[in-house]
């Protein structure tokens, strides 16, 4: 969507432009401007799936003919999960790219990716499944300005069907609007279809051809045809443009593609009957489902009974402050049983307050009563689905405390489901607590649709096919092999896994994948030619050459992310500095007890033209009579360039002479300042920078978002280089010797030398996030105490500076 602010208020151009002229057949560039004289001279989507995997580039073209200065506001949603790899502005012929990564060193390239050791970041999603991506740029008058975004995504199949949906929301009317999609499937397409998405004012206009293995969309509405009427000036192109497909299956043991050293083995039986199911529904009843919420459940529970199969085992337990079960043990889906549920669920009335711990406890504790007397078919899944719409109020409070205890308790062999219902529920810790039992979880809108979604979640789950399920493959062949054991397979989805293969000494693969199903064991085997894609991809010129090397990384790095879901980043006390010296192999760490609002000089390098600074934030409130301050703004001025950059928890803004360009900055972000290398901006110096946004829980009682800032030892200062952080880039001489029992029993002390000067060290263990840039590192460091003093030249007052763009005065 494009935007427009006068600032300091900002409105929808959208709204900005119905008093343009009513004749909708001159499409001239003035009848596509507003009062506000901008316009988009185009807007473009163009994507292409190569075997689920979807590139996609967003790009819109933009005048501004006013005389005066106006803020354009670039915004679009993304999918969920998506890797944006690459957003640009170009303004009148000068183009800024920044690469905002995610998920892996701040959304490293997927071909670095490896088995280990990623660094990864998280952008935090604003919807349902999707997330907002917004750019701010003030725009001097007669400028064009060209935004253009670069995502990377795979199409995960759900209920039988891969949907390509692609958020269409221009935001006014383009002189030219077009979305091209094309798929390339070597499996071949069993169907493409694109639904009435956008309303049926559209009909007609999408045009869609299919072969065997490709298929190509085109998009392309006129500016007649965009308007909401023959007399509007507004646009109707405002919501999801989605392209539906299946792929061909054969009646084997999936699909094996092998291509440029790496396999993707898909895996999706249709022709098998269903598991038994042991399923347990533990609901939210608090006062804050009272109304809607609450009416909507209701009516989503109807149909989920009425859909359990006659060999289905089912309970439900509903809680406020109190527990109470429907029935005390699991009963058989009968008629009669489903019919007296269904009335359960009508008579309760929201109340009180919230007791999720006690509540999955109990449900827990019926499964496995359950199995222990014999009442569970062998061969069935047993499941939890938890529905609520707030934290816990009465009961045990702490998350940590209840994922512990139901880690605890949970049987193995039980996955546990979360529905989140709308936005004062922490879905954070519904996540963990779905993804460490196996399950996964959703947030639903609490409004008309919850039924709806409620319903559907059901059915992504409520037909399981296999469980136990193996893929083997040849040790001497692969390596790298992504997660290939799994506790169940849903009917209408897909498993896959993916890794790496020796091309080069072998000609075929082989799998061979073990389940348990209905009736029986299944042992099911594939062999598949190491070569036997590259003449059809080789020739295909829309194909992504790179696509199983780029999914074995997404399925790589999401998986490293699942088995370290608990190891957020911990909050630190006070500005925390970790400064490691190369050549004595050590660790050194300081606090910096500074004040919140107070600029501190991390470097300040004026030969070389580089400063750093960050500015203290404080936590909400005091804590055991201390207030804990973080890093709430990092500045970086490269003076040589004229060129300012200033991070904050919410935004990225940089500043080149006249022009001001404004990031959302919702993710971790890496900002690289390096020759030949365009990412924010561009440095005649090898040079680079990374922060790090760590965010807290927002309803968090003390602690706030925060940044830390991590600099590689290759950056290239010159020798006066000077700064908390700059001061020790050419690297001090430290000698640590006379090591003995401190004050604690784990936390030895120890004399150093360093400037001349003798300090007591205390041993410790400290958080590195320059190895794992997300979850961090445990690392020896050596504590320099009374904010650094001895180790840190003068006392730490001796770098405020006013500004954040200030160098130091007297380094």
């Amino acid at each position: 969507m494009l935007m427009v602010a006068n600032l300091p208020h900002q409105f929808d151009l959208s709204r900005a432009i119905e008093r343009v002229s009513e004749d909708p057949l001159n499409q001239s560039e003035s009848q596509l401007e507003g009062d506000d004289k901008v316009s988009i001279q185009s807007y473009r989507v163009h994507s292409t799936i190569t075997s689920r995997l979807a590139n996609t580039m967003i790009q819109s073209k933009v005048v501004n003919k006013a005389k005066h200065a106006q803020s354009l506001v670039f915004d679009v949603q993304i999918p969920k999960g998506a890797f944006i790899h690459n957003f640009t502005m170009n303004v009148n012929g000068i183009t800024f790219t920044s690469s905002i990564r995610e998920k892996s060193a701040a959304r490293q390239q997927y071909a670095q990716a490896r088995a280990r050791g990623k660094a990864a970041g998280i952008v935090r999603s604003s919807a349902l499944d999707m997330e907002n991506f917004k750019a701010e740029l003030n725009v001097p008058g007669g400028t064009k300005v060209q935004f253009e975004i670069h995502y990377q995504e795979v199409i995960q199949r759900k209920l039988g069907t891969y949907e390509h949906v692609i958020p269409l929301q221009p935001g006014r009317l383009a002189k030219q609007l077009e979305v091209d999609v094309r798929i390339i499937e070597p499996q071949g397409l069993r169907y493409v279809n694109v639904p009435n998405s956008l309303g049926d004012h559209f009909a007609g206009i999408t045009t869609l051809s299919k072969g065997e293995k490709k298929a190509h969309v085109s998009f392309k509405p006129t500016v007649a045809q965009q308007r909401k009427c023959p007399t509007c000036s507004a646009t109707a192109v405002d919501g999801n443009f989605v392209v539906a497909y299946d792929v061909r299956r054969e009646a084997k043991a999936g699909e094996l593609e092998i291509f440029n050293g790496y396999f993707i083995h898909y895996f999706a039986p249709d022709n098998l009957d269903p598991l038994p199911k042991n399923i347990l529904f533990v609901i939210d009843v608090s006062g804050s489902m009272w109304g809607l919420k609450m009416k909507q459940t209701v009516e989503a529970m109807k149909t989920i009974l009425g859909d359990l199969r006659p060999d289905d085992l089912f309970s439900i337990i509903d809680f406020n402050h109190n527990v109470r079960n429907w029935r005390d043990d699991l009963v058989a889906a009968t008629p009669s049983q489903m019919e007296d549920a269904k009335k359960y669920i009508q008579g309760i009335h929201p109340n009180g307050g919230t007791n999720i711990n006690e509540a999955l406890l109990r449900a827990i504790f019926i499964l496995k009563e359950a199995s222990r007397l014999g009442m569970l078919d062998p061969n069935s899944v047993s499941m939890i689905i938890l529905v609520s719409d707030g934290d816990p109020t009465v009961g045990e409070l702490k998350l940590t405390t209840i994922q512990k205890n139901v880690k605890q308790n949970i049987p193995d062999d039980v996955s546990l489901f979360s529905l989140g219902i709308g936005f004062d529920v922490d879905y954070d810790f519904l996540e963990r607590l779905a993804h460490e039992n196996h399950g996964t979880a959703q947030r639903i809108f609490g409004n008309q649709e919850t039924s709806s979604q409620m319903k559907k979640f059901y059915n992504k789950v409520s037909t399981p096919l296999l469980k136990n399920v193996e893929f083997n493959y040849p040790r001497e062949s692969v390596s790298d092999v992504t997660q290939n054991s799994f506790h169940n397979y849903f009917g209408g989805s897909e498993i896959v896994v993916a890794g790496k293969v020796d091309s080069s000494n072998v000609q075929h693969l082989q799998s061979v994948i073990t389940a348990t199903a209905a009736n029986a064991g299944l042992v099911l085997e594939t062999l598949e030619d190491v070569e036997g894609l590259d003449d059809f991809l080789k020739k295909e010129e829309h194909a992504d050459p790179k696509f199983t090397e780029k999914l074995w990384a997404y399925l790589t790095i999401n998986q490293l992310l699942a088995e370290r879901w608990g190891e957020m980043p911990r909050v630190d006390n006070d500005p925390h500095f970790i400064i490691h010296l190369e050549k004595s192999q050590e660790n050194i760490c300081f606090n910096i007890d500074s004040e919140p609002g107070k600029i501190l000089n991390l470097i300040s390098d004026p030969d070389s033209g580089v400063a750093v600074n960050g500015q203290v934030i404080g936590a909400k409130r005091h804590e055991n009579k201390k207030l804990s301050t973080y890093f709430g703004k990092i500045g970086f001025y490269f003076k040589n360039k004229g060129l300012k950059v200033e991070i904050s928890t919410e935004t990225i803004t940089l500043k080149d002479g006249s022009y001001t360009i404004l990031f959302d900055a919702s993710a971790r972000l890496l900002v690289s300042v390096k020759k030949d290398r365009k990412v924010t901006i561009t440095m005649d110096t090898e040079m680079s920078f990374l922060v790090l946004l760590h965010r807290v829980w927002k309803k968090h009682p003390v602690n706030v978002d925060f940044l830390g800032i991590y600099l590689p030892p290759t950056n290239q200062f010159s020798s006066s280089v000077h700064g908390l952080i700059g001061q020790f880039m050419p690297e001090p001489e430290v000698r640590i010797y006379n090591e003995r029992p401190g004050q604690e029993p784990e936390k030895p002390e120890a004399t150093m030398e360093v400037k001349g000067h003798k300090l007591t060290v205390t041993s410790g263990m400290q958080k590195d996030y320059r190895g794992d840039r997300v979850f961090g590192t445990k690392v020896h460091c050596w504590f320099v105490h009374n904010s650094g003093k001895g180790f840190v030249d003068g006392h730490y007052k001796d770098y405020l500076v006013p500004h954040l763009y200030s160098f130091l005065k007297n380094p």
